[in-house]
């Protein structure tokens, strides 16, 4: 555990209010048998400690949506706050960089806000450090008045099943990373040389990692997907993406728009299996709007998919299989899964039980998308590891502790959600920031790093690599060309 040093609490504003304040109390001693002046300096002396306002901080770790939503909300609500981001890598906006699709830059459009936030002369990024390693959760929030934990969730969900290790069994989350440039996983091994491939899950994930399989690799020549993700799709060899989840159309946790677009996908057509649309058709009515707009949507697709079209690649989506056993010598051959059965009287809280019977669907690359999970950065933070989240109360902690985003909820719900559950963290913030005594806030910060010679990146220093992205990327007719190397970024930061 880290200690503030005794400097580190006194603040300039403070001390220089007390050195006013010490002639007159030294000459109030002298003539302390006048008691009116006595009285009118200690007044004068007390309002003048009084009226000093300490200006309250508050560390946000996680340089992601979550964090500079919840950052945005205390701009707004405070007309003083200072905040601090931090995040592990020397770059900002977390999976807005890298968690969206490179064929959805619309959705990058929120980074002008962002930006926004992070050039607000009260808001300091600080990238390249590392919580829970370069310091301690139990320093800074003995340095800020209230710290937010706004980290994500960075940990694969397994299925723990026999040949999960497999080569070419890989996780969707890594290979998402892989094509949109995470430095962790710019080394991850994809052999996209077989013809199918086997996505466990069935949300927007599963969807975006299928999209990118089955897309023309023209459509994606220009986007800031990686250069040698790039590479290996124009010689990837897959025709068939199989989608398989455990339970209905009913329950398919893809959203409507995600869909829609698959189900646009030049040169691609998808086919559905009849069998699992049985009775679904009499259920529409009784659906709540969202749900009965997307079961409408593959009802549609489902009818369109019998006519003849040209395509020379296959989106398969498979409901009611839950995967047993992953096949093959040393690399992947097929998948092994078991025919489920819902069970339950709501649509929603409907689970699959698996019976005696099995499907086997022959593959040479499977993915598994079946969620994330958080991960306990810091010993100190309570957290439930069954759940994969921070045991907390609609984002509050302990103290001064909170948590907002995905480690506080679990990987669930869309950018929406994310926003409207930092909005409301940062309220909460607020509204307890009076209550907070921090310590020496991003001084004492900057000092610990310093002492301890953490590189740090600045906003300024972001600045700089996003330009030497942008400008590789321009080279090849691409909007950015990211850099995945965490050495050559801090490189690029210095200089």
């Amino acid at each position: 555990m880290h200690h503030r040093s005794d400097n580190g609490a006194i603040h300039d504003d403070f001390r220089n209010v007390s050195q006013q304040c010490e002639n007159p109390v030294s000459r109030f001693r002298s003539i302390s048998r006048h008691g009116k002046m006595r009285h009118n300096i200690l007044k004068s002396c007390t309002r003048s400690l009084c009226t000093v306002q300490r200006k309250p901080q508050v560390c946000i770790v996680g340089a992601g949506p979550a964090g500079f939503y919840a950052a945005q909300q205390l701009l707004k609500d405070s007309s003083d706050v200072r905040i601090s981001i931090l995040d592990k890598l020397p770059v900002p906006f977390g999976l807005i960089r890298y968690g969206v699709a490179p064929d959805h830059p619309e959705v990058k459009n929120v980074l002008n806000t962002f930006h926004k936030i992070a050039t607000n002369p009260r808001v300091e990024f600080m990238g390249n450090v590392n919580v829970g390693i370069d310091v301690s959760v139990e320093h800074l929030r003995e340095l800020y008045d209230a710290v937010l934990l706004a980290y994500g969730a960075q940990e694969d969900r397994l299925l723990n099943v026999p040949g999960e290790n497999l080569k070419n069994m890989i996780s969707a989350r890594r290979f998402v990373g892989w094509y949109n440039g995470v430095p962790d996983d710019k080394d991850l091994t994809v052999d996209l040389d077989v013809e199918e491939a086997v996505i466990i899950g069935q949300g927007n994930v599963a969807i975006d990692v299928a999209r990118i399989l089955l897309t023309p690799i023209d459509k994606l020549k220009s986007t800031d997907i990686t250069s040698y993700a790039l590479e290996a799709l124009c010689n990837s060899r897959v025709r068939k993406v199989f989608m398989v989840g455990r339970r209905g159309p009913l329950q398919a946790a893809f959203t409507t728009a995600e869909l829609r677009e698959i189900l646009k996908l030049e040169g691609c057509k998808t086919l559905w299996r009849d069998q699992d649309f049985e009775n679904v058709q009499t259920i529409v009515p009784t659906l709540e709007r969202p749900r009965k707009r997307l079961t409408e949507l593959m009802l549609k697709s489902l009818s369109d998919s019998k006519s003849d079209s040209m395509h020379t690649k296959e989106l398969h989506p498979i409901f009611l299989r839950n995967p047993v056993e992953f096949h093959g010598e040393s690399k992947l051959e097929s998948v092994r899964f078991a025919i489920t059965r819902l069970r339950g009287e709501t649509i929603q809280n409907q689970i699959a039980e698996t019976t005696d019977e099995f499907e086997m669907i022959p593959c040479g690359l499977a993915l598994r998308s079946i969620g994330y999970r958080s991960v306990q950065i810091d010993n100190s933070i309570p957290f439930n590891s069954k759940k994969g989240c921070a045991e907390n109360i609609n984002g509050k902690i302990e103290g001064n502790l909170y948590a907002a985003g995905w480690v506080a909820s679990g990987p669930t719900g869309v950018l929406l959600t994310t926003m409207t559950n930092a909005f409301r963290v940062g309220r909460l913030i607020h509204n307890e920031l009076a209550n907070m005594k921090g310590g020496g806030g991003i001084d004492g910060l900057c000092s610990f790093v310093r002492s301890n010679n953490i590189q740090t990146v600045s906003y300024e220093d972001w600045q700089k690599i996003d330009r030497v992205e942008q400008e590789r990327g321009k080279q090849r007719g691409k909007v950015r060309e990211k850099i995945v190397d965490v050495k050559e970024m801090l490189n690029i930061a210095v200089n």
